[in-house]
């Protein structure tokens, strides 16, 4: 708790406006959100690279994220630092009454069900949408954001039976992506790549595949072959000029074939 008041004190004289510091003094909620968006994935890369050290300096400053805004709301009278940290503490046993109230805790589908429903009860007596898609952020990664959605629409029971049902809309969406490039409309187009894409996500959770780390993977795999690629025209003072494209593409299955 000394660690935390510690950094509170910091944060508010970083703020002060008379001996603070200028940049910091100068920011709002709008120009730091990006930092705080920027802290959190470089957090969930710290974890994907299982860098335990790394994931310490990481959690600090997503830390220092909430504890910015906590300061500048305070400084209007909003709320400080304690009242997140008691909000989230209640909310967590409100929602937790097979932890702190007793209750059956049932398996984790179970809990899941009983979060989403305690949401849904708080959103109704806060007087909001009772739509089964409420609660979705709209600036979420795109990606996540299909998967979430598309997840509360299954939950209700509006969702395809099996895989090869969302394999064939994927390929009626290709279908149709055709015919816009037929009748060169660019709008259409990008509609029709965008359904595609979320058809695509829909298989990934039928197959119980994160689709963000799919892709994630795949830009990782993609960007070290590409490297190996690079490292090979190098190696034989080749050019990217130098070669057709069927003689890259044969050295591009050379790499696909070296271990990663």
């Amino acid at each position: 708790m000394h660690s935390i008041q510690k950094l509170l004190e910091i944060m508010a004289a970083l703020r002060h406006p008379q001996t603070g510091c200028p940049w910091d003094i100068e920011q709002n909620f709008a120009s730091i959100a990006p930092y705080t968006v920027e802290e959190a994935y470089e957090v969930a890369d710290a974890i994907e690279r299982g860098d335990m050290d790394d994931l310490r300096g990481e959690l600090g400053d997503l830390l220092l994220q909430v504890v910015f805004h906590a300061q500048m709301a305070a400084e209007q009278g909003d709320f400080g630092f304690d009242e997140v940290a008691a909000g989230i503490a209640e909310k967590l046993i409100r929602r937790h009454p097979h932890v702190f109230a007793g209750q059956d805790a049932g398996t984790a589908d179970d809990q899941q069900r009983a979060w989403e429903a305690h949401k849904a009860n708080e959103r109704q007596a806060k007087g909001e949408s009772s739509s089964a898609l409420a609660g979705l952020t709209p600036n979420l990664p795109a990606l996540t954001l299909a998967m979430k959605t598309s997840k509360k629409a299954a939950a209700v029971g509006f969702d395809w039976e099996n895989p090869e049902q969302v394999i064939d809309k994927i390929h009626e969406e290709l279908t149709e992506i055709t015919h816009a490039r037929q009748a060169d409309n660019q709008a259409a187009i990008q509609e029709e790549v965008g359904d595609l894409l979320l058809a695509v996500t829909n298989l990934a959770r039928h197959l119980k595949v994160n689709p963000e780390q799919a892709l994630r993977n795949a830009n990782r795999k993609f960007i070290a072959r590409f490297e190996k690629l690079e490292a090979s025209l190098a190696d034989s003072d080749d050019d990217w000029t130098d070669l057709s494209l069927a003689e890259l593409e044969h050295r591009w299955q050379a790499v696909k074939l070296t271990r990663p």
